[in-house]
């Protein structure tokens, strides 16, 4: 196959043409495979952050807890 038919197949899977100018059709279609690039560039690198911490090793969080002297002041039965 040819460049120039992969490059107008390319071109038509990235949408309608941007204009009847062929050459100003070009330059839109390189702009928007500059932008499909860093769309698929930044899925891969999301993807690959969860493949790699996909049941990775355990988190374990601590939570300081103080304790008081004092004990909770009770609630009369008939506010509830």
């Amino acid at each position: 196959m040819k460049v120039k038919v992969l490059w107008r197949w390319w071109a038509k899977a990235l949408g309608q043409k941007a204009v009847d100018n062929d050459r100003e059709s070009d330059y839109v279609a390189v702009i928007r495979t500059i932008l499909f690039s860093t769309y698929l560039v930044t899925n891969l690198f999301i993807v690959a952050g969860v493949i790699r911490h996909w049941n990775g090793s355990k988190v374990y969080i601590i939570v300081p807890v103080e304790q008081q002297s004092h004990q909770m002041p009770q609630i009369p039965p008939n506010v509830l």
